[in-house]
């Protein structure tokens, strides 16, 4: 199938109204980037991040009525004219697998390793991971994915229970289950995360001992193993609720976190948690603790 994409300028634009009008006007998609060089490395919970010079991006199909796309967004904005933008055409390939072309067979400590659709192969005697992240964050190429990948490695996991917040491509719970753990629930508020992690799992085999969705484990649901990928704020703000998932004795992992943030981190546990020190790579870090038996 082929696409265009519309890309402007967001100037004093309200961000989610003018999602709403794209995605309302036929848009595939919608993203914000920065069009300057003012990187927002994360925004504060509950906030969208936005630059001093915004560019939006909508992917749309091919035979679009642009006028009518135009005329929705000034219709929900009252204005007379569209922002300055411009439409591209875009070649006609599968995007979804573009991903395929940038890593290739990765390896994460000892024995696990990480590999790209069905055409790479790895030692005879590693534990594999076959990976298609669809639209979902999460192949292992990032820092805080490769740091909880080697933490699982590091661990036996054998029999364990394990939960994942955050599970993105659900490379974490996946890898798990090849490692030997008895069972994973995962959970995400992105539905196609949720969408990716079951294809994954299936795709390894390991579905009929992975529970994925949106909500959050019931009241009084404990799991030997926690990890978390995923924003230092949203870590913060569920602490609580992170730390009453674990039985003594079990561990957890959190990442997603710059290195500026573990204290603030550190302080939202308080000293329910005993952390290891941070492991740090390429200003990431990852934390770890387990929940003391006394």
């Amino acid at each position: 199938m082929a696409w265009c994409q519309l890309v402007m300028n967001l100037e004093s634009l309200d961000p989610d109204r003018l999602e709403s009008a794209l995605l309302q006007s036929g848009a595939q998609s919608v993203t914000l980037t920065d069009a300057g060089d003012d990187p927002v490395l994360e925004p504060a919970p509950g906030e969208t991040p936005l630059w001093t010079q915004t560019c939006v991006t909508a992917l749309y199909a091919a035979d679009t009525d642009f006028a009518a796309v135009r005329h929705e967004v000034m219709t929900a904005f009252a204005i007379d004219a569209m922002p300055p933008h411009r439409i591209e055409e875009l070649a006609d390939r599968e995007w979804a697998r573009e991903w395929l072309s940038r890593f290739g067979p990765m390896q994460f400590g000892a024995r696990l390793w990480v590999l790209p659709g069905d055409d790479f192969a790895a030692p005879a005697d590693a534990t594999t991971v076959r990976l298609d992240p669809g639209l979902a964050f999460g192949t292992g190429t990032h820092p805080t994915t490769a740091l909880c990948l080697e933490w699982l490695d590091s661990m036996d996991l054998t029999g364990r229970t394990v939960f994942d917040f955050g599970c993105g491509s659900g490379i974490l719970g996946i890898a798990a289950l090849k490692l030997g753990a008895a069972s994973v629930t995962a959970v995400d508020i992105d539905v196609q995360a949720i969408t990716a992690t079951e294809k994954n799992a299936e795709r390894n085999g390991v579905l009929a001992d992975l529970a994925v969705g949106s909500s959050l484990p019931q009241a009084g649901q404990r799991f030997d193993v926690v990890v978390a990928n995923i924003l230092a704020g949203t870590i913060a703000a569920n602490a609580d609720m992170l730390t009453e998932l674990l039985p003594p004795g079990a561990h957890i992992a959190l990442s997603g976190i710059l290195a500026s943030q573990v204290d603030d981190v550190e302080l939202a546990f308080g000293n329910r948690l005993a952390f290891d020190p941070a492991v740090i790579r390429d200003e990431w870090a990852m934390l770890t603790a387990m929940k003391p038996r006394h």
